[in-house]
């Protein structure tokens, strides 16, 4: 091994497979990688500054400071989604059914984070969709982004949201991520698979995140399939004001230290009563406050 080998280089981590990660250096090479120890919390987007062991092998020595985390929690343990990400996409669809509660949990993680969201509607083809973008339309009144497309029709309505940022799209299997990365970049060959109307959810096609390049400017990281994106990291002050809607009532409660459950002159039970903050994102915060 020379001593140019043996000094540290920087690179990206662009897949995470548990505890093995495929780390690209500024030449394009990729090196798959471990880390020391057992110390396995790395991300898709990080970047890492790595020893070769081989001339395709490397150990992740340090990593670099990152500029924003997305991470999702149970009560037992944590999942990174990504670093250094400027964009969370959203995807959900027609068919099957959306799980509203799961948006809402990446929408606060996403303001948690700061980082900006996106929402994608996708399989606007099928005919009956009237419902889904119903659904939506409390998410534009707040100010969110929201895009109807058919990725199987046509991407282009989606590229200008992907220029120059650093974004990663999450959702329930079977939404279509896949057929978005393929629509987007048809030479990597995502798998895709039809989704199972029996569970009327989608089956696990991706099982590690991956980073794409969509150009020298723009990437774009495919994640595993969400069933459920807990959020027990976040202290109660960070969740309600992840609730962007209540963020002018906050500091105006009777209690200051008001958990807006069922206290009273709660200023965001009143702003529900006055038709400011909606009773379904209420509920949403209560449900979520006493989990985490």
């Amino acid at each position: 091994m020379s001593s140019r080998d043996d000094a540290a280089i920087t690179g990206t981590v662009v897949a995470a497979f548990g505890k093995r990660f495929k780390v690209e250096l500024i030449d394009k090479r990729r090196i798959s990688c471990v880390t020391r120890g057992k110390k396995t919390d790395l991300a898709c987007g990080d970047v890492v500054t790595l020893k070769l062991t081989d001339k395709h092998e490397g150990v992740v020595e340090s990593t670099l400071p990152r500029k924003t985390l997305l991470y999702r929690s149970n009560a037992f343990k944590s999942k990174m989604l990504a670093a250094n990400v400027t964009q969370i996409i959203i995807v959900l669809a027609t068919q099957p059914s959306f799980y509203e509660a799961l948006l809402n949990r990446c929408l606060i993680a996403a303001e948690a984070a700061n980082i900006k969201a996106l929402i994608v509607l996708n399989k606007c083809d099928l005919v009956d969709n009237d419902d889904a973008k119903q659904k939506l339309k409390l998410y534009t009144d707040l100010g969110y982004r929201v895009l109807s497309l058919s990725a199987k029709e046509d991407i282009s309505t989606l590229r200008p949201y992907l220029q120059n940022e650093a974004s990663i799209l999450v959702g329930q299997s079977g939404m279509g991520k896949s057929t978005i990365i393929n629509a987007l970049l048809p030479n990597e060959d995502v798998r895709t698979r039809e989704v199972s109307h029996v569970l009327d959810s989608g089956k696990h096609t991706t099982t590690a995140a991956h980073l794409y390049h969509l150009d020298e400017h723009s990437q774009l990281i495919d994640s595993p399939g969400l069933q459920e994106f807990g959020l027990h990291h976040l202290s109660t002050d960070e969740l309600e004001h992840a609730f962007i809607e209540f963020r002018p009532y906050l500091g105006k409660c009777r209690f200051n230290n008001c958990k807006h459950l069922q206290e009273p002159d709660c200023a965001i039970t009143s702003a529900v009563d006055t038709h400011k903050i909606t009773p379904e994102r209420l509920a949403i915060y209560k449900m979520l406050r006493l989990e985490i």
